[in-house]
């Protein structure tokens, strides 16, 4: 069978099979404050655009503080406030609080103000540097392609005026999730769901694309999404369905049982068998180079591919089967790579909105200003991303995380501030697993 052309990173999934699997424990006595002072001082560059005379909170310290409530669990502006009134004393240690700790009014007023945009840049920024520690620090090489996911997520339980009974349209934000990294790039609240396509394209214009492959579900397959994607030096895999009705039909009528058998015969056919919660699945992938003969294969820009995808589920209780069929078209012409990147669309839906309904309540949030409920959701992705880093080394689940963040506080602040390269360096040098002898320390002494 042929080799993948390309080969999709997996950065964040290689970190985390060594962390699991590596016998590597920080020295959380001797940790410093660093990682910490380091977010405040990101969250001090945020520019404030409060009166100065009528401020008695600085911003880094509002928002750091806030931080790391919510990292605690706290979900509504009262809790921030509550959170942080009970461990002042804790809190004192990264940032001086004189003028003690915001009411939640305060902390209310100060998120519905704070331009997303420069929050998402400092947390994204934040999270991307902590990746590049971990990738130096545990040997993870960052060869092959990049791979982006486009989908949109609503927060279902936005769809009233606070205190009234009254709807309102749900806050439906855009999410381009960066699978190689587990990081959440961008994070754009849209008016309405239909608007998701502009703005999409109005992001991936403003985003460096070479050597990248984006995914996207059928609503984004659009032929000026795709001209953007390749005039940036990007590669693309959309979805077809519904919304292409002449496209999708002229796609399903190549794939015959015909066209299939030439497929697995020229060995551009994968297929393989899964088992989980009571259900084997069958998983397979059809691709087909031959484009040519498409009536509208000029109104795609760099059309190299189609896809069809088949999933079989036989429910070993119930005994029920479903069969469902997808089709796909490309800019790569690898089937191992198709099929990676089609598995992978998922974890926008598995590893990042899951976890931001179950974990953090989004979808029962009742955060009606647009702005404070990005500004939240920016500080959810951010403690979302430092669990998944967190969770490997201490062999449990992203939601058990979380909830020993609850427990102790003080104990998980001291696990966050091991992510620094001097206690990295300590912890590996000390480790005889594989993973130590693995490791080639190599970080720059001004990381």
């Amino acid at each position: 069978m042929e080799k993948a052309a390309y080969g999709i990173k997996k950065v964040i999934a290689e970190f985390r099979e060594i962390a699991t699997k590596g016998n590597i424990k920080f020295d959380l006595e001797n940790t410093t404050t660093k990682p910490v002072k380091k977010l405040l001082k990101l969250f001090n560059g945020i520019a404030d655009t409060r009166v100065v005379a009528r401020t008695d909170y600085p911003l880094g310290e509002l928002l750091l503080i806030a931080f790391i409530a919510i990292l605690n669990s706290a979900e509504t502006f009262v809790a921030i406030s509550q959170f942080c009134n009970l461990k002042i004393k804790l809190l004192r240690q990264f940032t001086p609080l004189v003028n003690g700790v915001p009411s939640h009014d305060t902390f209310r007023r100060v998120f519905s103000l704070l331009d997303p945009k420069c929050l998402q840049e400092v947390t994204v920024g934040y999270l991307l540097d902590n990746i590049k520690l971990m990738r130096l620090a545990f040997g993870i090489d960052d060869n092959g392609l990049r791979h982006l996911c486009v989908d949109g997520k609503t927060a279902n339980g936005s769809g009233r005026l606070s205190g009234t009974k009254r709807e309102i349209p749900k806050i439906h934000t855009l999410h381009v999730y960066d699978n190689t990294h587990g990081i959440c790039l961008v994070s754009k609240v849209v008016g309405e769901k239909t608007n998701e396509i502009p703005e999409a394209q109005a992001i991936l214009k403003d985003m460096d694309l070479n050597g990248i492959v984006v995914s996207f579900d059928a609503m984004n397959t659009q032929r000026d999404t795709v001209s953007i994607i390749t005039e940036k030096k990007g590669m693309y895999l959309g979805a077809l369905k519904g919304n292409q009705p002449n496209f999708l039909q002229e796609v399903q009528s190549f794939f015959t049982e015909a066209a299939l058998a030439r497929i697995e015969k020229a060995n551009n056919f994968l297929t393989y068998n899964e088992k989980a919660h009571n259900c084997i699945e069958k998983r397979s992938f059809w691709l087909t180079k031959n484009v040519e003969w498409m009536l509208q294969i000029n109104d795609w820009p760099n059309l190299k591919s189609l896809i069809r995808y088949e999933k079989k589920t036989e429910n070993t209780v119930t005994g029920a089967i479903t069969n469902e069929v997808y089709y796909y078209i490309s800019s790569l012409t690898n089937v191992h790579d198709c099929a990676d990147i089609i598995r992978a669309h998922w974890s926008v839906e598995n590893l990042l909105h899951w976890h931001l309904d179950k974990n953090y309540n989004e979808d029962g949030c009742s955060i009606v200003d647009r702005k404070a409920f990005q500004n939240i959701s920016l500080m959810n992705k951010l403690a979302l991303t430092l669990l998944k880093l967190v969770a490997p080394f201490l062999k449990v689940s992203i939601r058990s995380t979380k909830q020993i963040a609850a427990w102790d506080c003080e104990g998980f602040l001291k696990i966050l501030c091991a992510f620094d390269e001097t206690v990295i360096e300590k912890a590996l040098q000390d480790v005889s697993s594989d993973a130590g002898k693995k490791s080639r320390l190599k970080i720059p002494v001004d990381y």
